[in-house]
C-alpha cells in the first residue's frame, strides 16, 4: 500500500539537485507525483507530492537527509487529506502596477477576508519600456468559496487598484 508524502526543499542553485532528488525516490521504490520548483535570488526551492511504498518511507526520508551534507535543507509532510483540501471556483487575478511597499498585502488581505484561498501565486518587478520606474506583476489562481459574492469582490478590488493606482483583472480560470 503506497504512503503519499510532501517534500519540500531549498538549496543553493547548481546544475543537479532535480536529479539528485530523483534519484533518491526512485532509489527507494518512490514515485514522483507532481512538483512546483523555481529558482529565485540564487537559491532553488520546491516541494514534491510522491507516494512510496508504506515499507520503504522511513528509508526513504533516511536516504533524502542525507542529502543535507551537499546542501539540501528538507522538510517532510504528510499530505492533507482530500476532505481537508479546498475547493472553489478557480478564478485568475492579475495585478500591475508600479512597485511600491504594501500592493500585494492589500490584496492578500481583501482576499483572506473573504475566506479566499490562494492556490498559486506568482511575482516579479519588471523594468517598464515606457517608464523609468519598476512594475510589480503578480498572477495568483484563487479558489472562491461556495456562495461569495463575486460583484463586492471586484468592487473591492477595484477600491483597492484605484487607491494604488495599479491595474487589476479578475476572470473564471480556464479547466
Amino acid at each position: 500500500m503506497p504512503t503519499y508524502r510532501l517534500i519540500s526543499f531549498i538549496a543553493d542553485d547548481r546544475p543537479g539537485l532535480v536529479e539528485q532528488l530523483s534519484e533518491a525516490i526512485n532509489a527507494h521504490g518512490g514515485n514522483w507525483l507532481e512538483s512546483r520548483m523555481s529558482q529565485l535570488a540564487g537559491k532553488f526551492t520546491g516541494i514534491v507530492r510522491l507516494s512510496v511504498p508504506s515499507s520503504r518511507v522511513d528509508e526513504l526520508e533516511q536516504a533524502l537527509s542525507g542529502l543535507e551534507r551537499v546542501g539540501l535543507t528538507l522538510r517532510f509532510e504528510s499530505p492533507a487529506s482530500k476532505d481537508q483540501a479546498l475547493s472553489g471556483v478557480r478564478h485568475q487575478l492579475e495585478i500591475l502596477g508600479h512597485d511600491r511597499p504594501g500592493i500585494l498585502h492589500e490584496f492578500a488581505a481583501a482576499l483572506a477576508s473573504r475566506r479566499i484561498n490562494v492556490a498559486d501565486l506568482k511575482s516579479e518587478i519588471r523594468r517598464s519600456a515606457m517608464k523609468p520606474d519598476p512594475l510589480f506583476h503578480a498572477s495568483a489562481a484563487i479558489e472562491l468559496p461556495p456562495g461569495l459574492d463575486v460583484d463586492e469582490l471586484r468592487r473591492a478590488l477595484e477600491s483597492i487598484a484605484r487607491e494604488l493606482d495599479i491595474e487589476y483583472s479578475l476572470a473564471v480560470a480556464r479547466a
